[in-house]
């Protein structure tokens, strides 16, 4: 283990004052030859000097949230130079000195290049080829979003403010923390030490090392070495915590680091996290290098992302990781578990083996959103998760159908673009995408190839390809065409169903291929895709087929109804004859769940784009079991009233304006599954599944959002309750009802559900009453929350996340707020979600008018921050484009409903 050095006087702190102790510098091994390493072949960063190992110091000063710090770095200059060039953003550097073998020491000069986020250090001579020491001493600010070294404030157990401190480096922002060369394929070890209080926990991706004391009240806490890895996945956090810990079968450590008080909270997260690291182990063929694994849960929450797989130390927002029984849902509880099956995957795949460039993000993010679902169905195969796998992959269509899309492969070269990169393209297609691959090549095949990945490219970086060449060699003929086809370029295949007939028991299909879009119906496309099929006739066996040149003609046993994409394995629509499709929805009831969620949703879409006319569709919709299974049902009840939880709209919604055609959807809706929600009842059940308890809280959100009068008539009862009974509310229900009663809030509702989110004493509970407060439909309550959330009130991670609930309902006027307070919203949301968060501003916007607007603000940005508003202008002007139609077609087919 190499040892920790002092580069720099050691930091001292007297009172708020930072003062110098003079210590003697340690050298490292300078006289070793140079590593035979060479520059990467991606990144922006000038090539000067490569990293092989850190070595950095802090002092934080919480009340004054400002840092001191020194780093030393070991590098290798494998070409003369006169400059060294590192990544560095909102620091002060205060000297630099390279130190030569033998010790001998040169001062550099300091130069920025703030728009770069660079710093170039230069020396009086040229530096010739060898290794070297770099030493600097700097400053820096601590922040208040999730950005950089950042600070969260929450009420401790004794009910007194408390601040706790954090670090979030994905994607770019290591720079905030130390200079460094802060590209992924630069990958070092690093040493930390940190001085923080006496009575406060410090941790960090390795277990301690050492403690000694640093002075009245103050602790210097050491870390052991870091294996190689990239600089965005070092992680620091320091206050009041508890850890619950065991130790998993395969001898590694897990824990869960949480705010003092926590206490059995933790207990759901812990069990899941111990049973990943062995589970992982065996799947990927490598055992976990690292002696811990922790997940540290943060109080307050952030617009860009819930969790980051920093190795080792884990952090998640204290939402999604703590199992409060007050107030988790199940749909909470569900994403608990899903979010550390993600982070936990990212051990391996990201930070074990870690892309070359963020051009290859999917790498990291497609597999650990697959490995997330394939981990829970694992551990939890009552829970259905892989049906809703469906979700995920409408999910990346609604992106992916606008011109304004991308490759899963993309182009990345500024810090814009790389925030970007973190959308449904790059997580769920990837998802997508992955199942499909892995359902072509086979399960044990395809475990193989990324076994055999996993070994050739362990602590180092990896490109795409690199990937498929791996499955290919396990035995997956033709994989790589495939995947470069749905990886390399955009869009989404189309398959139409061109004639189909019957004989002697066999089923004769006629395919072509298109490209199902939105802003481009009618307009040919060139695109074409080696698509893998499956495709089932009356219940037989699914048939495997490739389709290439954009036509296949298949012969399969049976001759009941054809499913094209049996299973839903396919990243494609699939777009039926008018007699295929009457037939699948008569044969609805008895098809697999995943194949009746998955044609619902197809077909939907089809219809809303014009591709096939919308009655048939709402009869396949209204022919979804009443009894279906519970991830079905979800999805068919949230086609009808939306889901105000994921952010998206239904048919009621779409019907806006015409209060008698919503009624008439509300009545069909309500029929149709009222009697459900009668079934379940309102109150949890012991031992009932997780997946039926996420339905009772969808119905019970959709049918108070569509208005049914016994939903509407138990959110007020409850919420009256709160007079006598503070707890009357507490439960898996608690966020439904609030949210049922803040949309249809009077004045005085309104104002007591601010007393209660000021009076609150629980971080979540707090942050989920004042963001209900954002959700009112009565305008005037709607412009108090906007004002609300800019003062000190709501909490410095909730207010962005207020002002994104206003314009749930009142797109214009939260867009317009913003454009009259930019910067003062801009600083309430983490640098890494300041070019997407007006896209989640405009998500629900109704109006041409909007799109002036957001084309003016455009107009106002940078060229690599204008992708997210031109994504929002596209959904927005096919939104209106469909509207009278959409509203003209559901309005007949409920004309004709009885």
């Amino acid at each position: 283990m190499r040892s920790a050095h002092r580069l720099f006087p050691a930091l001292a702190l007297t009172g708020s004052v930072l003062s110098l102790i003079v210590a003697a510098p340690a050298l490292a091994d300078t006289n070793a030859p140079a590593p035979a390493a060479a520059f990467p072949a991606e990144g922006t960063l000038a090539h000067t000097a490569i990293p092989g190992h850190y070595t950095i110091a802090i002092r934080p000063d919480a009340t004054a949230r400002t840092f001191a710090g020194t780093v030393g770095i070991d590098i290798a200059v494998p070409v003369a130079t006169r400059t060294i060039v590192l990544n560095a953003s909102a620091l002060k550097l205060g000297a630099a000195r390279l130190i030569r073998a033998k010790g001998r020491a040169t001062p550099l000069v300091i130069s920025y290049d703030e728009p770069e986020q660079t710093v170039t250090l230069t020396a009086p001579a040229p530096i010739v080829p060898g290794s070297y020491r770099l030493d600097i001493r700097y400053t820096g600010p601590i922040g208040t979003q999730a950005d950089g070294l950042f600070a969260l404030d929450y009420n401790g157990t004794d009910g007194k403010p408390t601040r706790a401190l954090f670090t979030q480096f994905e994607p770019s922002s290591a720079r905030q923390f130390a200079p460094m060369f802060d590209e992924p394929s630069y990958k070092a070890t690093f040493d930390l030490s940190v001085v923080v209080p006496a009575d406060r926990m410090a941790v960090s991706n390795m277990p301690v090392a050492s403690e000694a004391p640093a002075g009245p009240g103050l602790k210097t806490v050491t870390f052991r070495t870091t294996p190689k890895m990239s600089s965005y996945l070092l992680f620091f956090g320091t206050g009041d915590f508890e850890r619950l810990a065991k130790m998993t079968s395969v001898g590694v450590e897990a824990g869960i680091v949480a705010p003092r008080g926590s206490g059995e909270q933790a207990r759901f997260a812990l069990n899941e996290l111990a049973g990943l690291i062995p589970y992982y182990n065996d799947y990927f063929g490598q055992n976990y290098p690292l002696p811990k694994i922790d997940n540290i849960a943060g109080p307050g929450q952030s617009e860009f992302f819930s969790a980051m797989e920093n190795w080792g130390a884990v952090f998640t927002f204290q939402r999604d990781l703590l199992d409060d029984p007050k107030v988790t849902s199940p749909r909470a509880r569900q994403f608990i578990s899903e979010a550390q099956a993600h982070e936990v995957a990212h051990q391996w795949f990201g930070d074990l083996v870690t892309m070359a460039w963020w051009d290859d993000l999917w790498l990291n993010e497609g597999f650990a959103s697959w490995m997330e679902t394939k981990a829970t169905d694992h551990f939890h195969p009552d829970w259905s998760m892989l049906v809703t796998r469906v979700a995920g992959r409408e999910a990346a269509m609604g992106l992916d159908a606008f011109r304004t899309t991308h490759p899963i492969v993309q182009h990345i070269r500024t810090v814009n673009e790389a925030n970007q990169a973190f959308d449904a393209i790059t997580y769920q297609k990837g998802e997508a995408v992955l199942a499909m691959l892995e359902a072509y090549a086979g399960e044990d095949t395809w475990r193989n190839g990324i076994r055999a990945y996993m070994a050739a490219h362990k602590f180092g970086n990896s490109h795409t390809i690199d990937l498929w060449n791996a499955v290919e060699a396990a035995g997956a003929s033709g994989l790589t065409t495939i995947a470069t086809d749905f990886t390399t370029q955009p869009g989404i295949p189309l398959v139409r169903v061109a004639s189909q007939t019957c004989t002697n028991g066999m089923t004769t299909l006629t395919l072509t291929q298109d490209e199902f879009t939105r802003d481009r119906v009618g307009e040919a496309s060139t695109r074409r895709w080696h698509v893998p099929l499956l495709v089932a006739a009356g219940g037989a066996a699914p048939v495997r087929s490739i389709m290439a040149d954009g036509r296949a003609t298949l012969t399969i046993d049976g001759c009941g109804p054809v499913v094209i994409n049996a299973g839903q394995l396919g990243y494609y629509r699939s777009l039926y004859t008018p007699a295929g499709l009457a037939a699948l929805t008569a044969a609805l009831p008895g098809l697999a769940p995943i194949d009746q969620r998955g044609l619902v949703s197809d077909q939907l879409e089809l219809g809303l784009a014009g591709y096939q006319p919308l009655a048939p569709v709402l009869d396949l919709l209204a022919a979804v079991p009443r009894d279906a299974s519970a991830r079905v049902a979800v999805e068919a009840v949230q086609r009808f009233a939306g889901d105000s939880t994921q952010k998206t709209d239904g048919l009621y919604d779409r019907l806006s304006g015409d209060a008698d055609a919503q009624a008439r959807l509300a009545a069909r809706a309500i029929a149709l599954w009222q009697p459900r929600l009668a079934t379940l009842g309102y109150d949890p059940r012991d031992g009932e599944a997780l997946p039926d308890a996420d339905l009772r809280s969808t119905l019970v959100k959709a049918l108070g959002h569509i208005g049914e009068p016994g939903v509407l008539a138990a959110a007020r009862a409850r919420f009256a309750a709160l007079d006598h009974d503070p707890h009357a509310l507490d439960g898996a229900l608690k966020q439904d009802w609030i949210g049922i009663i803040a949309r249809n809030a009077s004045p005085a509702d309104w104002d007591k559900l601010a007393r209660l989110a000021q009076a609150s004493t629980s971080t979540v509970d707090r942050s989920n009453l004042f963001t209900a407060l954002g959700s009112a439909r009565d305008v005037a309550l709607a412009r108090r929350a906007l004002d609300l959330a800019l003062t000190d009130q709501p909490g410095a991670t909730t207010s962005a996340a207020i002002i994104s609930e206003v314009a749930n309902e009142h797109s214009e006027l939260a867009f317009d707020f913003f454009i009259a307070h930019r910067d003062a919203i801009l600083a309430l949301v983490d640098a890494s979600a300041r070019t997407t968060y007006i896209e989640r501003l405009a998500a629900h916007a109704d109006s041409a008018v909007m799109v002036d607007k957001l084309t003016a603000y455009a107009a106002t940005l940078p060229a690599d921050a204008k992708k997210p508003v031109a994504r929002a202008i596209s959904r927005l002007n096919d939104r209106l484009s469909v509207k009278a139609r959409v509203a003209r077609e559901t309005t007949a087919w409920l004309a004709k409903q009885s």
